[in-house]
């Protein structure tokens, strides 16, 4: 006796086990397939309108993703990180919130699939076919067949959802198999009777969810239980609302690490499902015993009226609430209070971890931080050659509060995006990520550059160090020279423009250009006792910089047209704006010679 007590408390959780990864794997295999594509429509959709997602599409929304990943949690979670890192709304997360609660019952309807073959008698081919037990090992055939086989990712992907559906099922006909002999046991009869208080009910549905964390497995054994031992609405309905309570565990664990507006999704999502379960455990059970309805105490042996059940409970409740959800965010934003954020914060939280599960939107945020960073570099340069002409305490401030940005920057975005290198990346996206590591150093080199050009110019202004005519005017003409190049390759790398990053590299070489032709100017006005020693040294000391910052910028093109056109190396680029054998290279270098170098030429 107790050797069959632990088989079957063995096959059980054999049975829960290959449900919750048949479920896990299927739900892996259809984002893998969809390519990050689910989590960029859900951040698209959900951001397209400047005033705001209707309510009613960001529901959808929240229930379409959630049926196909199969996990509200999982969509919710991916919700917390989209406001933790700012690209999302509160107001427009809130009722993705509700549609994904909705969206989560989705396994139940796919469970009872099993019921129409036993409605019909086992007597038509039809029913029998989309009936679980039948197609279960037809995919786990077919999908495994596939996955050892096949070469392409995305059929290796397709095979991982037939696979995981097929184990999913297999599980819970394993747990059906180990409840079947407990259909008469007196302590099985006796433990149902007495959940007849629904509080025990309520609790018992709580404590099993937020064990194994997953609700669609919860109300999955209790769908298995159902149809082998029989369930009356009385005991199944306060266990149900329990698992929906208990299913918050995950939501609220997730967003622990977040700010307090992604903390405010966390508590939108507790919210929907306790004022639900309060509201119709009181509204349910005044009906019943109002009216005393003969189908609430009747045991029905199926799965159907479970998964009835756990999708009235969702979508009813969802409706009442999808209107209020502006309340929902003004109660979340009392209960838990607002962020208060620095500017540097903010880009880095755009920067969040929780985004890693989604590298798409993840790698689209380390963009959006690389451009503030790129920004931030150039209003350096502009306050840096205003330094230099005369000191200002002020913008000396600044100065330092942006390269401390700039540092972090370098650092920060770094980790991150070798972190987003390390999922599953398209060949697209493992440019951008090579775009955006090698362009990093480049941009934060510029930046020390300017630091360097304020501290040469604050030795030259303590020391009332001035330069001659001539040199103002070549010091004027290389700054105006560098401010165009710096804008053409941060509108280049913004937009990922070709034909402003073939500008570059001639317009670099024409700064070098003109670098070299103020030295030697420079050297001869020295010779003829026109400019003194320490004014020359400030001088060269601006120029130097300035000319190490073209090639930086040089650097940063060859990075852009490499992403944007697939160059391994430059020598692929044969033919291409950047190869100075081009015809156009050597149109556009001359072109900038004549704008840069000719004006400061001696005539």
């Amino acid at each position: 006796m107790e050797t069959a007590i632990i088989f079957n408390v063995i096959t059980l959780l054999g049975g829960v086990g290959m449900f919750l990864y048949g479920m896990s794997l299927m739900g892996s295999s259809l984002e893998k397939l969809a390519g990050g594509k689910l989590e960029k429509v859900l951040e698209r959709l959900t951001t397209s309108d400047k005033k705001g997602v209707g309510a009613i599409k960001g529901w959808s929304l929240g229930l379409g993703v959630t049926a196909i990943i199969q996990s509200s949690a999982a969509t919710t979670i991916m919700l917390i990180g989209f406001v933790n890192a700012g690209i999302m709304t509160l107001m427009q997360a809130i009722p993705v919130v509700f549609g994904a609660n909705v969206g989560s019952t989705a396994t139940a309807i796919l469970l009872s699939l099993e019921d129409l073959k036993s409605g019909a008698g086992g007597s038509s081919v039809i029913l029998q076919f989309i009936s679980p037990t039948t197609f279960a090992p037809i995919f786990i055939g077919i999908g495994a067949f596939i996955m050892m086989f096949a070469k392409n990712k995305t059929a290796k992907d397709a095979s991982g959802i037939l696979v995981g559906l097929g184990i999913l099922f297999v599980g819970m006909k394993n747990m059906e198999n180990v409840f079947e002999p407990l259909r008469d046991s007196e302590k099985v009869i006796h433990m149902f009777s007495t959940l007849s208080n629904p509080l025990y009910g309520v609790l018992l549905g709580l404590v099993i969810t937020a064990i194994i964390q997953s609700s669609s497995a919860s109300v999955g054994i209790l769908q298995a239980l159902a149809a082998t031992t029989g369930m009356a609405p009385a005991v199944a309905f306060p266990v149900i609302v329990g698992q929906n309570i208990g299913k918050c565990m995950t939501i609220l664990l997730g967003g622990l690490g977040a700010n307090k507006k992604a903390k405010r999704v966390s508590f939108s999502y507790l919210f929907f499902n306790v004022f639900g379960a309060v509201f119709w455990m009181i509204v349910v059970y005044i009906l019943v015993f109002i009216f005393k309805p003969d189908f609430w105490v009747t045991k029905y042996e199926n799965r159907t009226f479970i998964a009835a059940i756990h999708i009235g409970f969702n979508f009813l409740t969802s409706l009442m609430m999808l209107p209020f959800s502006s309340q929902m965010a003004n109660l979340t934003g009392k209960i838990i209070g607002k962020d208060e954020e620095s500017k540097s914060d903010s880009e880095f939280k755009k920067l969040d971890d929780m985004l890693l599960n989604t590298p798409t939107i993840a790698l689209e945020q380390c963009e959006k931080v690389m451009n503030s960073m790129v920004e931030t570099v150039y209003e350096n340069y502009k306050i840096a050659m205003e330094l230099f002409e005369k000191p200002d305490e002020e913008k000396v401030e600044v100065l330092n509060e942006n390269e401390s940005f700039i540092d972090k920057c370098e650092t920060v975005l770094s980790r991150y995006t070798l972190k987003v290198n390390t999922k599953r990346l398209t060949k697209d996206e493992r440019r951008v990520v090579s775009k955006i590591l090698n362009s990093i150093s480049d941009f934060e080199r510029i930046g020390d550059r300017c630091i360097n050009i304020y501290f040469s110019g604050e030795a030259k202004n303590d020391k009332g160090i001035h330069f001659s005519e001539e040199g103002i005017k070549e010091a004027k003409a290389i700054i105006e020279a560098m401010d165009t190049l710096l804008n053409v390759t941060m509108e280049s790398f913004r937009n990922n423009d070709t034909v402003l990053a073939a500008r570059i590299e001639p317009m670099k070489r024409a700064v070098g250009v003109m670098a070299d032709t103020i030295k030697d100017q420079h050297i001869e006005r020295l010779e003829a006792g026109k400019c003194n020693v320490e004014a020359g040294i400030a001088l060269l000391d601006l120029v130097g910089n300035i000319e190490r910052m073209a090639s930086h910028c040089g650097n940063v093109a060859l990075h852009i047209v490499k992403r944007v056109n697939s160059y391994d190396e430059f020598d692929d680029m044969h033919g291409h704006a950047m190869d100075r054998r081009s015809e156009e290279y050597k149109a556009l270098y001359q072109y900038y010679l004549n704008q840069f170098v000719d004006p400061i030429k001696k005539s």
